[in-house]
């Protein structure tokens, strides 16, 4: 039983989560053999002041590109 954790920033819609859950689901189904039912998705969402890249969080990273 595959059990696939991924990892989002905060601000997707449900409907989007769900796409996303649906589509990993099928690829697991299609490479690893295995029924929808056996796939199991945990979708941890991240606030941007907690993901950060080049010391900085990604809301900083966010309002530098607004700037520009």
């Amino acid at each position: 039983m595959p059990i696939i954790q991924v990892q989002v920033l905060k601000g997707r819609s449900d409907e989007q989560i769900k796409g996303l859950i649906e589509d990993i689901t099928e690829a697991a189904v299609t490479n690893l053999q295995v029924r929808p039912e056996q796939v199991r998705v945990v979708v941890t969402e991240i606030a941007e002041t907690h993901w950060g890249a080049g010391g900085l969080t990604m809301k900083e990273i966010k309002r530098e590109r607004e700037v520009k």
